[in-house]
């Protein structure tokens, strides 16, 4: 990419309403595009770094064999009255209207209730189970608060998945190995260290706890109690000594700590195969309900999670595993010696498969070093008279500061990938 061909631009200035930090600085360094409040547009960076997230959820997803599909956005009526969560007594974000023959439908806010009764058509049997069905989609929620930027939006990007299984032990373990996976999952897109296993109310989803993955945010909504040592929490809404005890933890142990939900876990046992129907037949010839759970994780919400917790006063600072390249590379100066030298460097890295940002403007050299900072680029790599002379590049760590000169073979050699 050469950002003389974006169409995109860095920006000063931002929407007069936007007071969250995350979308301050991603509609600043052009990754996205406020369409009104809850609701952004991906532009060009921002979609390869929702891309890269997505993509590592569904190789973790994947790897504990979870089987993806791609369910509706509109949503019937008649599918959500089965469980009663059609009313907006019981569920009072939906998105509503009528198709010209009156029949009412609304946004997929979530769904359990549509992926049950479809799997009414293919399991039967003890022999169909257990399986992990997942998806990535778009969801609608109307939302009362959308002020906090990607972190709590009307329209999402998000990943569910849920489980089927006939026993609860075999539902036990799918957890267990969905909680692993998301555990990887925040690991490799670099929110590992500050986010917890989380004991949470079930809500809307689910009569039992839920479990969420916490994030430690200043500007998170939640409130959570965490024991470092067990690396667990529990969040505000259900402390109490009951649930102290039953998860064998003491008060006095825990920090408080306010944090961003980034993913849950729920036990949904039989709530919604019962409604359903949705049965299989034992070994034995008995009948009896399949049991599910049900696993969230906010992908664009984590994107605007990073955005906000893993910044600085220049900008943003990307994990290098979903940053949208991996060197920011700069021209000082137009002399065709430097320029040539800048192209050669460009094309080698892109032969070798790295994902570069050419900065090849004819602008100030202050300009496209605060816009490789804003840009949250890991690495920059600037050609210059000296480098030149040096038969080397210059190469700057957005996170540590660091600067180096290096030859271009080292350059490879160190952060090249095998084609």
């Amino acid at each position: 990419m050469r950002v003389s061909k974006l169409f995109t631009k860095t920006r000063k200035d931002i929407p007069s309403d936007e007071t969250s930090k995350n979308a301050q600085l991603l509609i600043r360094a052009g990754f996205i595009e406020k369409e009104m409040a809850g609701v952004y547009a991906y532009l060009p960076l921002g979609k390869k770094v929702l891309d890269k997230i997505s993509t590592i959820v569904k190789e973790e997803m994947n790897s504990i064999e979870g089987q993806e599909i791609q369910l509706t956005a509109l949503q019937p009526k008649d599918i959500w009255e089965v469980t009663g969560r059609w009313s907006d007594d019981v569920v009072d974000i939906w998105f509503k209207t009528k198709l010209n023959g009156g029949a009412e439908i609304g946004l997929g806010m979530s769904h359990e209730e549509p992926l049950t009764a479809l799997l009414k058509n293919y399991i039967s049997s003890y022999q169909d189970l257990p399986v992990f069905i997942y998806q990535v989609q778009t969801k609608f929620r109307n939302e009362l608060r959308a002020k906090s930027g990607l972190m709590r939006g009307r329209e999402f990007l998000m990943k569910d998945m849920y489980s089927f299984t006939r026993t609860e032990e075999e539902h036990q373990k799918l957890f267990l190995e969905a909680k692993n996976a998301y555990e990887r999952v925040f690991k490799r897109i670099g929110l590992g260290d500050i986010t917890f296993f989380t004991t949470a109310d079930g809500g809307i989803f689910s009569s039992d706890f839920s479990y969420e993955f916490q994030t430690i945010a200043e500007t998170g909504e939640d409130i959570i109690y965490l024991d470092r040592d067990k690396n667990i929490a529990i969040n505000e809404e259900i402390l109490s000594d009951e649930v102290l005890s039953k998860l064998g933890l003491i008060r006095e142990n825990l920090e408080v700590k306010k944090a961003s939900e980034v993913g849950n876990i729920f036990n949904l046992g039989t709530k919604y195969s019962k409604p359903f129907d949705l049965n299989y037949v034992t070994e034995d010839n008995q009948l009896k309900p399949v049991i599910m759970g049900c696993y969230g994780l906010g992908i664009s919400r984590v994107m605007g999670v990073i955005a906000e917790e893993l910044s600085d006063d220049k900008g943003l600072i990307w994990p290098e595993e979903i940053a949208p390249a991996r060197f920011y590379l700069i021209n000082l100066g137009n002399d065709q010696e430097i320029v040539e030298r800048t192209n050669e460097v460009y094309k080698r890295l892109i032969d070798e498969g790295i994902e570069v940002l050419y900065d090849d403007r004819d602008v100030r050299a202050g300009e496209k070093f605060a816009d490789a900072d804003l840009s949250g680029i890991p690495y920059r790599v600037v050609v210059s008279k000296n480098t030149v002379v040096q038969n080397k590049v210059e190469l700057k760590s957005r996170v540590s500061n660091e600067t180096e000169l290096i030859t271009l073979d080292k350059l490879i050699e160190s952060f090249g990938v095998k084609l």
